[in-house]
């Protein structure tokens, strides 16, 4: 070859190189995982014998879990990392529920076990699916709480975990039970048993960009400011509020009615109603505070719709505490009972005390008044518990109220003509979705872009199968 055409050659080479670059570092670095949610059932025949007429158990939600569709289970607030140019990617959500069954009659359970804080890693064409678990030994009644169990392996079905966009959705992956996780699930199943297929959506931060260095900037001597006193949780003199909050999901098997096969509703949120899976928050809160006494209103609303009349809307949320109680108002409308601050439920409130400028009471047990029953048209007799009430109220600007669980973003739909196989969705390649975008010029290079450009940072499988009921064994 001349030696000008080699030269042309090295130049086009390196321009080609030097378009893609940008496009290759933004995806050198680990990115953020922040916010998002991971549906799982477990186990379904697992919940039903749990509940049945065998274990006659149940089990109950914490730490901001809830229940989704029939059978599963909602956590949420997804941190971890993604690599997009491995597909490596590591998401660790909160929440948990607890399994208890075979009463004794002392109030305890031969059957006691909690798994929370789920956590998926991926590597190469691999997932794991690990769990903090607590189990009590069927045989000695011993209680053990293990760590990040690697408690179930996923199937990934040859899906490409590499790209560059905003979020991972991974829907219905089969998940096998290790001998780890069996030997933490009390020997309820034997490794390699079938568990209900895994479910997440988790947002991804786009890379950090890298601003120029810059020398840095001659300091200008501070002037001493004068102190100005604080107030103090001891002060006795009312205070208004500069915000708040209250927490409240109404009842978890009331939702699980409304969504389910006999009413075939859904809530609706406004007024700035937020949603936090368990629970509903009321944002906005505006009132006085004095040494644990509180009175205040808050903004939002929720609409409970479905089948066989069902048409319930809360709304003008008020809560009061008074020596020691609180009690939820509410503004009720349904075709049964419509009345203004309805008192629905209350709940023990000793624990409202200011700390640097934020008076907070977290998850206290409710009950049902006379009044809250008639507002749910005899559905649940006066004393039912209701789900637990989450309180926070600012008395200073600088304080900062509790994070609401993170859902993340709701996942885009499936695509309307799926398949089969794993369906890799193309990165946008406009810089839109963070990533610098690949310069026209890269397209000279045919494979190179390809390899450059990578795709399938969102991936779908079809619908699991649901596995056959079976019942535990030895029990």
């Amino acid at each position: 070859m001349p030696t000008r055409l080699r030269t042309l050659v090295t130049v086009l080479c390196a321009a080609v190189l030097g378009a893609l670059l940008p496009a290759a570092t933004a995806h050198a670095e680990n990115r953020t995982v922040q916010g998002g949610r991971l549906d799982w059932g477990i186990k379904t025949s697992f919940q039903r014998y749990v509940t049945g007429p065998v274990a006659k158990g149940s089990y109950s939600l914490g730490g901001g879990a809830a229940t989704v569709g029939g059978s599963g289970f909602r956590f949420h607030s997804a941190t971890g990392t993604y690599d997009g140019d491995t597909g490596a990617f590591r998401a660790a959500f909160s929440g948990g529920v607890r399994f208890t069954g075979h009463p004794t009659g002392s109030g305890a359970h031969q059957l006691d076990l909690t798994l929370s804080r789920p956590t998926v890693s991926v590597s190469g064409s691999t997932g794991t699916l690990h769990v903090d678990v607590t189990s009590r030994a069927k045989d000695t009644g011993a209680v053990t709480t293990s760590h990040q169990v690697p408690f179930a392996s996923l199937s990934l079905g040859g899906i490409d975990m590499r790209g560059g966009g905003t979020s991972v959705v991974l829907t219905n992956l089969p998940a096998t039970l290790t001998t780890q996780g069996a030997r933490s699930f009390a020997g309820y199943y034997t490794a390699g048993t079938a568990l209900d297929p895994v479910s997440l959506s988790a947002d991804v931060r786009p890379a950090a960009q890298r601003e120029p260095s810059r020398a840095p900037a001659a300091k200008t001597p501070k002037t001493p400011k004068t102190p100005t006193p604080k107030a103090t949780s001891d002060s006795p003199k009312t205070r208004g509020l500069t915000g708040g909050a209250v927490d409240w999901g109404v009842r978890r098997t009331f939702r699980e009615y409304v969504t389910g096969d006999i009413a075939d509703g859904r809530w609706i949120l406004s007024s700035g109603a937020l949603d936090g899976g368990a629970l509903f928050r009321f944002p906005d809160g505006e009132g006085t505070y004095d040494d644990g006494e509180l009175a205040a209103s808050f903004k939002g609303a929720v609409r409970f719709t479905g089948e066989h009349g069902l048409d319930l809307t809360l709304s003008g949320v008020r809560v009061t505490v008074e020596d020691g109680t609180g009690t939820l108002y509410a503004d009720v409308t349904s075709p049964d009972h419509t009345g203004r601050k309805v008192p629905l439920v209350t709940f023990t409130a000793r624990d409202l005390k200011a700390r640097a400028g934020l008076a907070t009471l977290t998850e206290a047990p409710a009950k049902l008044t006379a009044r809250g029953a008639k507002a749910f048209a005899g559905m649940y007799p006066e004393g039912t518990v209701m789900d637990p009430v989450s309180l926070a109220v600012a008395l200073t600007r600088n304080a900062g109220l509790p994070a609401l669980p993170d859902l993340g973003s709701t996942p885009s739909p499936s695509s309307p003509a799926a398949s089969s196989e794993p369906v890799a969705k193309a990165a946008r390649q406009d810089g839109t979705d963070g990533t610098p975008p690949v310069l026209p010029l890269a397209l000279a290079a045919g494979s190179l872009l390809a390899l450059a450009a990578a795709a399938a940072f969102t991936v779908r499988r079809r619908r699991a199968q649901p596995a056959a009921a079976d019942t535990p064994q030895n029990d």
